[in-house]
């Protein structure tokens, strides 16, 4: 399965994102290192919010990375949602369509 994880981000996110950057950084690659986090990044030009997928059973990892997260925990992300995302067309699609 897969889900997004949303972030609402501050303000002076881009200001003060070098401060909690390599942690944040940290914590993303031990998230992928165990297969659970495929992609994040942040979202437009200029940058408006970010965005991270993840593949699990569960919620859980999603839940338990934004909680850990520097960005989150520093006040430079004001908002963050998980979703489950219904995937269907791709290699790696939870449920693949034709």
């Amino acid at each position: 399965m897969h889900f997004l994880l949303s972030y609402e981000l501050a303000d002076d996110y881009l200001q003060r994102r070098e401060l909690f950057r390599a942690d944040h950084l940290g914590l993303a690659w031990q998230y992928v290192e165990r297969g659970e986090l495929v992609l994040g990044g942040a979202v437009g030009e200029p940058i408006e919010s970010a965005m991270l997928l993840f593949t699990s059973e569960s919620p859980a990892a999603a839940e338990a990375f934004a909680k850990a997260d520097p960005y989150v925990l520093n006040g430079i992300v004001k908002k963050w949602t998980v979703r489950k995302w219904h995937t269907v067309v791709g290699e790696t699609a939870s449920n693949p369509l034709r």
